[in-house]
């Protein structure tokens, strides 16, 4: 055994159907032993909200120690948990091979399950997690639930609040008046022959619930950059890759996603075609997630093998091919956050190193966390905490003073950006948006205007 995280983390298959995984005195047992090696560490105290929580409850208690804790405290733990990896990807120095084996990531989403087998999901969390459903329904729909949904909107968001727990004064997402699959098919794309890579990459783009539904200008500008650069592309959305679901506890259905994304999904990897996941949370779920759920899978090991994340993809191809001419400097430059799930790909800061492609141009780092934990910054009871948290992320863009914000989760992009408006009160931030990293890489080629 050596201490400090010597060796290369490895993550265990998630055990979900073994019995022994939904026993509660087990379970337990296991929070039990894990928290107390926490409490004696405490190097993930800056990270999110559960440590803190956790800490807050064993130095407050009658001992002093975890067992003056009541096991039913365990909950809010779990609660302020993001599973967001980082605990587990930068700061454990006891994950496996170390012998206490520590996976504090799966261990609060085995207690959600467990939680979420006994008492059931709630009405409302299990209707916001079917984001394929409200996705078709928002984009249909897209001028009333946009106008419905703006942070403005006192009155319909004061109901929502009450309705569904979603803090009124949380930016949403916005939807998108028509698919990025119908999009796609409509503005088509043409391919420079003259690129190095042309004619030796071709690639699907899995659209993700959240370009295909809401930011259609990702996908509109990772396929245009791609054809810049010779790509062939099919866009394809054949369902949610199911984190909305693993974040509620309900792994049986991301393993029943994982089964039909990637049957859907393999014919075009059969054809020489890679995967590209258009949103980190995604990508993370096809590359590494869906392994340890369905472990031994032969179809979704291959699916694991052909897909990249799209920073990594446009920096392989920069690699290997080397990109098509005609990038120009983004005046006033980039600062651009590190979303913690592409973080937790292991593949390093990918969307810093596929902007510096860009000639002169400044690329500032952001590498603390947004705050924003998908739906769970959004909702009533988290809001602040989602804020407070996402402050010294906001306070470091605003003093970067960068024409340009940016994050490959646009998620954490929009909670990022009202966040700066928040801090900065009077100081208007440069920036008007917050954007994806592909979208300026478009600027930079002229192929997409993405205003400051």
């Amino acid at each position: 055994m050596r201490e400090g995280s010597l060796e290369a983390p490895i993550r265990h298959d998630l055990d979900w159907q073994n019995p022994w995984f939904w026993d509660e005195t087990a379970l337990e047992k296991e929070m039990e032993r894990v928290f107390d090696i926490c409490h004696g560490c405490r190097r993930c105290f800056n990270l999110c909200d559960s440590f803190p929580r956790l800490f807050d409850l064993i130095d407050n208690g009658p001992t002093g120690e975890l067992d003056g804790v009541k096991k039913e405290d365990y909950a809010q733990v779990e609660e302020a948990c993001t599973l967001c990896d980082m605990c587990f990807m930068t700061k454990c120095p006891y994950v496996p091979p170390h012998e206490w084996a520590l996976d504090f990531p799966h261990l609060m989403l085995r207690h959600r399950a467990v939680m979420a087998r006994k008492n059931g999901v709630n009405f409302v969390d299990k209707q916001l997690a079917e984001t394929d459903r409200t996705g078709r329904i928002g984009s249909f729909l897209a001028s009333a639930a946009n106008w419905a949904t703006d942070e403005h909107n006192t009155t319909a968001r004061r109901s929502m609040e009450r309705l569904a727990g979603i803090h009124h004064g949380a930016r949403l997402p916005r939807y998108a008046g028509e698919t990025f699959e119908i999009r796609a098919r409509r503005e088509g794309a043409v391919l420079n022959e003259a690129a190095p890579a042309f004619g030796k990459r071709k690639a699907v783009l899995y659209a993700t619930c959240f370009v295909n539904f809401n930011s259609t200008d990702i996908g509109a500008a990772a396929r245009a950059v791609l054809a810049r650069n010779g790509v062939e592309t099919e866009v394809v959305h054949p369902a949610c890759c199911g984190m909305p679901k693993l974040e509620l506890g309900d792994i049986a259905s991301v393993a029943a996603a994982a089964q039909e994304v990637s049957a859907a999904l393999l014919p075009w990897v059969d054809k020489g075609y890679d995967i590209i996941a258009l949103t980190p949370s995604c990508a993370l779920m096809l590359k590494f997630e869906w392994k340890l759920i369905c472990p031994g899978d032969p179809a979704i090991e291959r699916l694991s093998n052909a897909t990249f994340d799209l920073s990594e993809y446009v920096v392989d191809i920069a690699k290997k091919h080397g990109l098509a001419p005609g990038l120009q400097p983004l005046e006033g430059g980039v600062s651009v956050h590190l979303a913690c799930h592409a973080r937790a790909q292991n593949m390093g800061a990918k969307a810093a190193e596929m902007l510096r492609l860009v000639p002169g141009t400044r690329v500032a780092v952001i590498e603390r966390c947004s705050g924003h934990g998908g739906i769970w910054g959004a909702r009533t009871e988290n809001f602040e905490t989602a804020v407070k948290v996402g402050k010294p992320a906001a306070q470091a863009a605003l003093k970067n003073d960068t024409s340009f914000v940016a994050s490959e989760c646009p998620l954490a992009a929009d909670h990022l950006m009202q966040v700066m408006e928040m801090t900065a009160g009077d100081q208007v931030p440069k920036p008007s948006r917050a954007s994806h990293p592909i979208e300026l890489l478009a600027q930079a080629y002229g192929l997409a205007r993405t205003d400051p």
